[in-house]
C-alpha cells in the first residue's frame, strides 16, 4: 500500500481477506461501507501475486467513473482504470484493454455477447482479456428472464472470479436474490431452476383483484431469509455501516399533510371509481389495478396525466413544502417520482432564487459528475433527483437532509436514495423526510415500504452476525 494512503478500515480486511479466499463472492454491505475500495484492494492483491490479470466491473451508469475509476486513481494508484460506455465502445476499448481494470455499464452485456466478446479491429476480446468479474448493483440482474439477465448468464462461464455487490439484494422480495446468487455459484447454492427455489421460500396465495382469473401472488415465507442466509452464507460478507464507522445519528420521519378540499374530492372519487371497477366482475389485470394506485398517488402529489403523458397541474402546493424543508438546510436532496414534480420544483426553486441542480435520466453522465461535485464543494445547494438515476453510489455528504416529495413502491430506490447522505464521510447529524397526505394511498406506501426494508434487514442481520463470527474465528 502507497504510504500516503489511509489504511484500510478493520471491515474492508475482513473483507479483502473473504475475497482471497473465495473466487464466488456476494458483498451485502451497507451503502456507503466502502465496498468499491474493498475490491479494489483484493483484485490488487490478487495481481500482485500474479493470480489475476485484468478485471471487468458492471456498473450504474452514472457512477463509473465516480465510484471505480476515482477510487481507483485514489486507492489502488498502482492500477489503471478505464471506461468503456457502451455507446463510445468502438473508440474506447482499444484503449480500455491496455488498462489493468475495465470499467462499463450493466447493459454492455448485450454488445459484448452479440459481437462474440466484442472483438476489436486488432482481434482482442474483452472477455477473454479478463479474468475477475465485478457486478457492482447486482440487483440490476434480479429478473433472470430479461435480456440484460439472460446475456450475462450466457458470459459468466469467462470469469474464473466472479464478485457481486449490493447492499440491497432483497429490497423487493426474497426471489431478487435468486438470478444474482446463480450469476456468482451457477445455482449450487439454490439451485439452478428459480421455480423449485420459489416453491421453498414462498406460499402461493389467490389474488382476488383479478376476478375470473386463477392468478396467485407469491408471498415470501417467515423463515425465507433464514432458509437462504443458511445456504449462502460462505460466500456472503456483510457489515453494516454504523458497526463499522462512526457516524452522525439519521434520524427519519414523516411529515404529514392535508389535500386542499378540491382536490381531495376529486381524489375520493377517482378512488371510488377504482374501487367500482374492481368489483364490478370485469377482468382486471394486476397491471392495471397498480396504474389505478400510481394514478391516486400523482393525484396526491398535484397533478393528473392524460393518455399522451402531458400533465395538467392541480395543486402546488406539496413542491412548496418540499422546499420549504429543504431551505431549512443548508445543503439538501429532494428525490421526486414524476415529470411534473421535477417541472414544479425547477421552477419553484427558480422563482425562489435557490442554486440548484437536476439529476434524472435526461442528464447526460458527465453532467452528473459534475453536478456532484459542485454539490460536494458547496458550490449547488440543493438537488432534485429522481432515486433510479441517483439512487447508487453517488457520495452527497454535504448535505444533511434528503426529502421525498412523494412515496415510492420500490424499496431498493428508497434504501439506495436515502444513503446518499446518510453514508460514510457525513460528519453532521441527518434527517430523512417523507412527505405523505393525510387519508390517502401515501401513507399506505410508506407503511408497506417499512415492511419491505424489515424483511430484508432480516435477512442482511444474518448475514452480518455470520461475517462477525467468521471474523473472530480467523
Amino acid at each position: 500500500m502507497t504510504a500516503d494512503l489511509a489504511p484500510l478500515y478493520r471491515h474492508q480486511e475482513i473483507t479483502v481477506d473473504h475475497l482471497a479466499k473465495n473466487d464466488r463472492s456476494l458483498d451485502t454491505s451497507d451503502p456507503g461501507a466502502g465496498k468499491s475500495r474493498s475490491h479494489l484492494e483484493a483484485f490488487a492483491r490478487r495481481k500482485a501475486a500474479g493470480s489475476a490479470r485484468r478485471m471487468l466491473v458492471l456498473g450504474t451508469l452514472s457512477i463509473l467513473e465516480t465510484a471505480w475509476v476515482g477510487d481507483c486513481e485514489k486507492w489502488t494508484p498502482q492500477l489503471s482504470a478505464a471506461v468503456v460506455y457502451t455507446t463510445k465502445r468502438k473508440r474506447q476499448l482499444p484503449e480500455a484493454l491496455e488498462a489493468d481494470i475495465i470499467v462499463t455499464n450493466h447493459d454492455a452485456v448485450k454488445w459484448m455477447i452479440d459481437t462474440q466478446g466484442n472483438l476489436t479491429d486488432e482481434g482482442q476480446s474483452l472477455v477473454d482479456a479478463c479474468d475477475v468479474l465485478v457486478v457492482d448493483e447486482f440487483t440490476a440482474f434480479k429478473h433472470r428472464t430479461t435480456q440484460r439477465s439472460k446475456r450475462l448468464a450466457a458470459l459468466r462461464h469467462h470469469f474464473d472470479v466472479r464478485w457481486a455487490l449490493s447492499g440491497t439484494p432483497n429490497s423487493n422480495g426474497i426471489c431478487d436474490i435468486w438470478h444474482p446468487v446463480f450469476l456468482v455459484d451457477d445455482g449450487v447454492r439454490l439451485g439452478r431452476a428459480f421455480w423449485g427455489f420459489r416453491a421453498q421460500v414462498c406460499t402461493p396465495v389467490p389474488n382476488h383483484n383479478v376476478p375470473g382469473s386463477h392468478h396467485v401472488d407469491w408471498v415470501d415465507k417467515p423463515d425465507a431469509e433464514l432458509i437462504v442466509a443458511d445456504k449462502i452464507h460462505d460466500i456472503t460478507v456483510r457489515h453494516k455501516l454504523r458497526d463499522c464507522i462512526d457516524m452522525p445519528e439519521n434520524v427519519a420521519y414523516t411529515v404529514t399533510t392535508r389535500l386542499p378540499p378540491k382536490l381531495m374530492a376529486q381524489y375520493r372519487e377517482m378512488l371510488d371509481e377504482a374501487a367500482l371497477e374492481l368489483e364490478s366482475g370485469e377482468l382486471v389485470s394486476a397491471v392495471h389495478a397498480g396504474a389505478k394506485v400510481n394514478k391516486l398517488l400523482q393525484l396526491c402529489s398535484g397533478a393528473v396525466y392524460g393518455e399522451e403523458g402531458a400533465y395538467h397541474v392541480l395543486d402546488d402546493s406539496r413542491v412548496k413544502l418540499a422546499l420549504d424543508l429543504a431551505m431549512e438546510a443548508p445543503q439538501a436532496l429532494v428525490a421526486f417520482n414524476w415529470r411534473h414534480q421535477r417541472d414544479q420544483l425547477m421552477a419553484e426553486a427558480a422563482k425562489r432564487k435557490l442554486n440548484f441542480a437536476v439529476i434524472d435520466g435526461d442528464v447526460p453522465v458527465a453532467k452528473r459528475v459534475e453536478t456532484v461535485n459542485a454539490f460536494q464543494a458547496g458550490e449547488i445547494h440543493y438537488i432534485f433527483a429522481h432515486p433510479q438515476a441517483a439512487g447508487h453510489g453517488l457520495t452527497l455528504t454535504r448535505g444533511t437532509r434528503t426529502i421525498w416529495t412523494s412515496p415510492t413502491y420500490n424499496a431498493e430506490w428508497f434504501q439506495q436514495f436515502n444513503a446518499r447522505i446518510d453514508r460514510a464521510g457525513q460528519t453532521q447529524r441527518t434527517e430523512t423526510i417523507m412527505i405523505a397526505a393525510q387519508d390517502t394511498r401515501e401513507q399506505d406506501v410508506y407503511e408497506k415500504l417499512g415492511g419491505k426494508v424489515s424483511r430484508m434487514d432480516n435477512l442482511l442481520t444474518v448475514f452480518a452476525a455470520s461475517t462477525q463470527a467468521n471474523a473472530q474465528g480467523a
